[in-house]
């Protein structure tokens, strides 16, 4: 039986990565921060927490990573824990460095000098490209980060590189373009308008407050995009690859479907607010997975519109099931009031 250490098991990829392992047969630990408030409810949606063994550390302790890889011995390991709010990284630029930049390095010197045999993937992103140049973007586009996130995420893409041609380790970068989920966190866009949406729809809520509308990015379904970062090391060569689906669409055209599923016009309820507009913004990102698809044979199969209207459906489902005294696994009640929010940071 293979084993497989997830970083950020408790994420939105972590939760879909772990179920996918576990199905395969895979002897699944995975990582998590310890906290005042448990947030293992990703894994309990997916009825995946009970088969999988949970090890406390943190990408800025050494001590504890190195804890982790030895207690699972582990033939695979996925790099997901990060600060990965894009905004997050422009108020603790620091923080997001330590964790993001320095933490895959962390990592890749304890399999250096433990198991050189251990396959190590790290969880990069479109991010990466920034101000872009091309359109799409693949393996060979420029990179230039445009927030503190982006700029660590560059420093761990490098030096997986490097430890793979200086050391010869089994070491590969994916460069996931945006993926979504009802499992996304609050803090995304995607999932703050699906949720808002619903909230809407059931009576509890009148205007959802956004940022830049004009944004543009490529969605995917995050539960097929962690079956491409399986894929890549499965291969008999590591090697960097873009996945992503090579459409691409604005958060204007997001709010305009996702509203309209539930039967209501976006024009009505969402409005532009300073709060949310970053110091600075990626305007476009589109991928191009050419490569991912004729090495591996990956390729996206859920389309835009269905990707929203599996988000919508699920966030109305919640609110009435909470709204009828049932109880279940939700991130909801850990996010505070948006209008609370706004008052403090205006």
């Amino acid at each position: 039986m293979k084993k497989a250490l997830i970083t950020g098991v408790t994420g939105q990829d972590g939760a879909y990565l772990a179920r996918f392992l576990v199905d395969k047969g895979y002897e699944v630990f995975g990582t998590y921060r310890r906290a005042s408030t448990p947030n293992f409810w990703r894994l309990q949606y997916l009825d995946v927490l009970n088969e999988i063994t949970l090890i406390p550390a943190d990408l800025a302790d050494m001590s504890s990573l190195l804890e982790a890889v030895s207690a699972s011995e582990p033939d695979e390991v996925y790099n997901l824990a990060a600060q990965s709010f894009v905004s997050a990284s422009f108020d603790q630029p620091l923080l997001t460095t330590e964790i993001d930049g320095t933490g895959a390095v962390r990592l890749l010197e304890i399999i250096r000098h433990l198991n050189k045999d251990i396959r190590f993937y790290q969880a990069s992103t479109s991010e990466l490209y920034g101000e872009v140049e091309e359109s799409p973007q693949n393996e060979s586009s420029r990179f230039w980060p445009n927030s503190p996130y982006a700029a660590a995420k560059l420093l761990s893409y490098h030096n997986v590189r490097i430890y793979r041609e200086a050391y010869g380790l089994f070491a590969c970068n994916g460069i996931l373009f945006n993926h979504e989920s009802p499992l996304r966190g609050l803090e995304f866009v995607t999932r703050k308008i699906t949720n808002a949406v619903a909230r809407i729809k059931v009576g509890l809520q009148e205007k959802l407050f956004l940022g830049n509308l004009e944004a543009r990015r490529d969605w995917g379904f995050a539960a097929e995009y962690v079956e491409a970062m399986w894929a890549i090391l499965q291969q008999d060569k590591a090697d960097d690859f873009v996945c992503a689906t090579g459409m691409t669409k604005s958060v204007r055209e997001f709010c305009e479907q996702a509203f309209k599923i539930a039967g209501l016009n976006y024009e009505d309820h969402v409005e532009t607010h300073q709060a949310f507009i970053r110091p600075a913004d990626v305007e476009l990102l589109q991928g191009d997975c050419t490569k991912l698809k004729e090495t591996i044979g990956w390729a996206p199969k859920t389309k835009f519109e269905d990707l929203i209207q599996l988000m919508v459906e699920a966030d109305i489902q919640r609110w009435e099931d909470h709204q009828a005294g049932k109880t279940f696994p939700w991130d909801a009640f850990n996010y505070g009031d948006e209008l609370s929010h706004l008052r403090r940071t205006v």
